[in-house]
């Protein structure tokens, strides 16, 4: 059965528990100090930040319904964009204002630009609009006058879109102001593991996580999903095992917004986001002993951190013999095949990369040319108001045909990658290859226009940022928009932006010039934007392949040669320890075990403190499902598996 939810702390209990909290992460936070001084500093400054009220930060992966979802929380239906093709790098923070205003921070500007309600579209969605030369925000701050927004600032970070690094990022970023979390899924589906992955990463420094299950209206079966997704948690997670969750529909919140009383109360009653505002109210109200609780997890995760370093170092002080044998086997045959397979790397990376770029542009060549018979199909039969549109609508297909090309050379890309690896690395040590490389892929993405867009004559303009490789041996930007997690999988992330077509001012101008009606002209115009954009583009694809093999070359090159370094460091501090005497090894064993023992007392005595916060979270909304569950795993000493 599921463990019941911890007593509400009465009056004394909560002065006893913030007494608690302060005594144990103030003796945290000393400790710390001796030990990891960096960390330490760190942590004071989180422990003095001060904010107005306190913050409630929404995460989760696109599509989950968080935008709705806080549009309903407000009473604001449509403030904060929802499209799911309208995903930003920015994170948006409702406030509280007595009338609706917005404004953005721009990167490196100390002060916002006023934005305008309606500026929303354009600023805070990635197809928006912007003036020019004015790079996209990072923070984008909206007023409203909601009765929620008296009591907390809500924050609501971009879709983590599988995990995508760049919006993941800011997600975290966003995630080091809260108060707590509210972590957002949908009742389509059940928990997965990235979104697990992320859920730990975020809450590393976040005591207090209430899930939201969106979208209940449209999943009939959404009871089903949540027992799911409960039982998940406390075999996987155990730490969020006893969450309160509030299953929710933003669609049915707003459509009672327009109905009369009688059936609007109905709706509200079934959309159940009342609920969970008056759950936000709650914990607004418990924000000092939620900070101290806040702070008093991310010392827990610095000490398991240290301890993880402990026990490497304890590890280093008793080296096997054995080890070295095979460290210095796994050196001899790299070294060997280095000599001996160079030729055969060479001409299998040669290979994939030129079959890759003829299927690549094989399939470009196809879609335009579907595009340009789907277009010259539909000419004869055009309306004078549709013949005059044709420019906008051909630039919105041609903008689609290079999503789909970009995709595609991601998924090329990455593909290449792997295989060409794969003939250099056996699989024993490809992971750990792959696992150097993602770490050391940087990408300095160079976007400048392919063409000059400037004269009557340019018909299409190609934006987009070439393969931009990092000067020196061992430093490599790829070619594909980074993946989901990193390399969770093993996979190989190959960064790169992808390519922009559409057309340029010469093209809508030569169409006003030639076309006024003649649908011959307007025929003969497409052709020649189709021809164009063909030529553009497979010029363009067969740069990125050749950029790709360059990068690739050097990857696999640097990749063996620090392979073989860690190899040599390996095997050299392997022989250090075994030159030294096994008394002074014990020696030193015996006070890093001394340590050890001693912070992981610590890190028991901030468990049994944390485990006692569970009474400051609101309880589950009372149309949660009661589910039979497996029993908790036993915590594990991660932040994951932390009480």
């Amino acid at each position: 059965m599921t463990a019941p939810a911890a007593a509400k702390p009465g009056a004394e209990a909560v002065q006893a528990l913030a007494r608690q909290l302060a005594a144990t992460s103030d003796g945290a936070l000393a400790y710390l100090r001796s030990v990891e001084p960096d960390a330490a500093a760190d942590l004071d400054e989180l422990s003095r930040r001060e904010q107005d009220k306190p913050a409630i930060v929404i995460v989760g992966e696109t599509k989950r319904g968080k935008s709705s979802l806080v549009n309903a929380l407000i009473g604001a239906p449509g403030l904060s964009p929802v499209d799911v093709a309208v995903s930003t790098s920015a994170y948006l923070e409702m406030t509280e204002a007595p009338t609706p205003q917005a404004r953005a921070w721009q990167p490196g500007q100390e002060h916002p630009i006023e934005i305008g309600i309606d500026g929303l579209i354009n600023w805070g969605t990635a197809g928006g609009v912007l003036p020019e030369g004015t790079r996209p925000p990072r923070r984008i701050q909206i007023g409203y006058p909601s009765p929620l927004l008296q009591h907390l600032t809500l924050i609501d970070t971009p879709g983590t879109g599988g995990l995508d690094p760049a919006h993941a990022e800011v997600a975290l970023a966003a995630a080091e102001k809260a108060t707590a979390l509210l972590f957002v899924v949908d009742a389509s589906s059940p928990l997965s593991q990235p979104e697990l992955d992320f859920l730990i990463q975020a809450s590393k420094r976040v005591n207090l996580v209430m899930f939201a299950l969106t979208k209940t209206d449209a999943y009939p079966g959404w009871r089903t999903i949540l027992a799911d997704d409960k039982a998940h948690l406390k075999t996987h997670a155990p730490r969020f095992g006893n969450a309160p969750w509030f299953p929710v529909s933003a669609r049915l919140a707003e459509t009672a917004a327009q109905m009369p009383p009688e059936v609007a109360a109905e709706l509200a009653k079934e959309a159940r986001i009342d609920e969970l505002a008056k759950a936000l109210r709650q914990v607004a109200g418990r924000r000092g002993l939620l900070d101290r609780a806040n702070l008093l997890r991310a010392l827990r995760s610095e000490m398991v951190r240290r301890d993880l370093a402990l026990g490497e170092q304890m590890t280093a002080t008793d080296p096997d013999p054995a080890d070295a044998a095979r460290a210095k086997e796994q050196r001899q045959q790299l070294a060997a095949r280095k000599r001996t397979d160079s030729r055969q790397w060479s001409l299998a990376l040669n290979t994939h990369v030129q079959r890759a770029r003829v299927e690549s542009t094989g399939g470009l060549r196809t879609a335009l040319s579907e595009l340009q018979e789907d277009y010259l199909g539909k000419l004869d039969k055009f309306k004078r108001n549709e013949l005059e549109a044709l420019p906008q609508n051909v630039d919105a297909a041609l903008h689609a045909v290079s999503l789909k090309l970009s995709a595609d050379l991601e998924r090329r890309f990455r593909q290449v990658g792997e295989e060409v690896l794969s003939h250099a690395f056996p699989p024993a040590e490809l992971q750990h290859v792959l696992g150097r490389l993602n770490a050391q892929l940087g990408h300095a993405l160079n976007t400048k226009p392919q063409r000059d867009a400037g004269t009557d004559n340019v018909m299409v303009a190609l934006s987009a940022g070439g393969i931009a490789m990092m000067a020196g041996r061992g430093a490599m930007a790829g070619a594909s928009a980074l993946g989901a997690t990193a390399i969770v999988g093993g996979g190989l992330l190959l960064p790169v932006v992808g390519v922009g077509i559409g057309l340029a001012a010469g093209a809508f101008i030569l169409y006003k010039r030639r076309v006024a009606g003649d649908r011959q002209q307007a025929k003969v115009w497409l052709r020649e934007v189709i021809g164009e954009s063909r030529a553009a583009l497979t010029d363009e694809v067969a740069h990125r392949f050749t950029d790709l093999q360059y990068a690739l070359t050097l990857a696999l090159d640097d990749a063996i040669e620090r392979r073989l370094k860690e190899l040599d460091d390996h095997i050299g501090k392997i022989d250090q320890a075994l030159a030294t005497d096994k008394a002074t090894r014990a020696k030193k064993k015996a006070a890093l075990t001394a340590e050890r023992d001693a912070l992981r007392a610590r890190v028991k005595q901030v468990d049994e403190v944390l485990v006692k916060t569970r009474g400051l979270a609101p309880a589950s909304a009372s149309a949660a499902v009661k589910t039979a569950a497996k029993p908790p795993a036993a915590p594990a000493s991660t932040a994951g598996g932390a009480p």
